[in-house]
């Protein structure tokens, strides 16, 4: 069967009235990671003013204090959000879970922060319990496959793999920078066993939807949240398994492969929605009130 694809919204103040709680993607939508999108955080402030409530759901690989802090910097207003669940929160609640185990650590320095405050060794590949994959070490040059030996390595021991970011690929400036999804897809095709944290699995989606009931003093309706993000894989099926309406962004890590930022190739786009097996509620090319 062939699946019907939404036109181009142009104004989200078309589509706000629907809804009482939005689930924003970060990285794709509101900034690029070296800057800000003013037109997104003016929709999302917007939103806020008419009683809406706006919950941030981000896979990045680190607790919400510090994505705050990185849009503080990016001059990103805190009147654009209500609150921050990101996929390093979740991985945190995880590996609480496991008070006493070492782990063995994949990712930069600057990811360190995850393990904060909790009941966790960092330890050798060799000798750790399990593993917390928070992304390449050196993002700007190595690749998964520079992986693949120690990865092996870890699937021969039987290693459990916490994956901290579910994304394969993040927008820098105008680069795809491959993230910690990568490592993870490639460790669970060699046999191992991996937990995602973040979208499209669905104990994000609890914590945020758990976050903006409480920012609202009581329980919020699916029928009544809205999911915006840029990333078919990540944004759209978590949003189609949690059972809510999805907002695509073109404008974030498919644009290249939409043909343009300005205008996507519309016969490109269905075939990405066809591939994912289901289409969003609405498409904008980038969020705008």
């Amino acid at each position: 069967m062939k699946l019907a694809l939404p036109g181009f919204t142009e104004h989200f103040a078309t589509l706000a009235p629907r809804y009482d709680i939005v689930l924003c993607d970060v990285w794709g939508v509101v900034h690029n990671s070296i800057v800000s999108v003013p037109t997104a955080c003016e929709a999302l402030a917007r939103f806020r003013m008419q009683g809406g409530t706006v919950v941030l759901i981000t896979n990045a690989p680190r607790p919400g204090a510090a994505v705050l802090r990185h849009l503080d910097e990016l001059h990103v207003a805190r009147d654009v959000y209500d609150g921050i669940v990101s996929s390093g929160d979740v991985t945190r609640g995880v590996i609480a879970h496991r008070a006493g185990q070492s782990a063995f650590h994949i990712g930069p320095e600057r990811d360190l922060g995850i393990f904060a405050g909790l009941d966790v060794r960092l330890d050798s590949a060799e000798a750790a319990d399990y593993v917390v994959c928070s992304g390449l070490f050196d993002d700007d040059v190595e690749t998964p496959d520079d992986y693949r030996e120690v990865l092996t390595r870890l699937q021969a021991r039987g290693l459990h793999m916490i994956c901290a970011n579910p994304d394969l690929v993040v927008e820098r400036g105008s680069r795809l920078i491959y993230c910690a999804g990568a490592l993870a897809d490639l460790y669970h095709s060699i046999g191992g066993e991996v937990l995602f944290s973040g979208k499209p699995h669905r104990p994000i989606y609890d914590e945020a939807l758990a976050k903006a009931s409480e920012l609202r003093g009581q329980k919020v309706a699916l029928a009544r949240t809205l999911a915006i993000g840029d990333s078919v894989r990540t944004d759209l099926k978590g949003a189609a398994n949690f059972g809510v309406d999805c907002l695509f962004v073109t404008a974030g890590i498919h644009a290249e492969e939409l043909g343009s930022r300005d205008q996507p190739d519309i016969g490109a786009l269905g075939a990405i929605f066809a591939a994912a097996g289901t289409v969003p509620t609405a498409v904008m090319r980038q969020l705008a009130w």
